[in-house]
């Protein structure tokens, strides 16, 4: 065996990097150029669930919200990265109250909760 045939202790770390990067830029393995995840933070409040989510490089008209009580979908799309998030909400909410603000790439999404289930008499 030559001693450039066998295996680089170090390549494992360095493709570890590579990915890292390609997380922080935005890019892709396949070169696409698109995010594959969104930094989304979930905050539940005394009566309401609020999402901030970074979307970078994100103009608002580029920007697609879907609620169905349980999980936000959130979709956004620019000409260097595309956006593709579902966040499973940690209580059901009432998506017909949904209010969403955009602002220097920071999408901030506000929904009420719903609240605790009904008990039901036994007569």
């Amino acid at each position: 065996m030559r001693g450039d045939d066998r295996d680089d202790p170090f390549d494992d770390i360095f493709d570890e990097i590579e990915r890292m990067m390609n997380e922080m830029t935005g890019t892709a393995g396949d070169g696409s150029g698109f995010a594959s995840e969104t930094h989304v933070d979930v905050y539940e409040e005394a009566e309401r669930i609020r999402l901030v989510a970074d979307l970078p490089g994100v103009e608002k008209e580029g920007i697609e919200l879907k609620c169905d009580g349980e999980t936000l979908t959130i979709s956004a799309a620019s000409p260097h990265r595309e956006y593709d998030e579902r966040v499973r909400l940690p209580t059901r909410v009432d998506e017909h109250s949904a209010s969403a603000t955009f602002n220097n790439g920071v999408l901030q999404v506000t929904v009420d909760k719903l609240g605790d289930s009904a008990a039901i008499d036994v007569e």
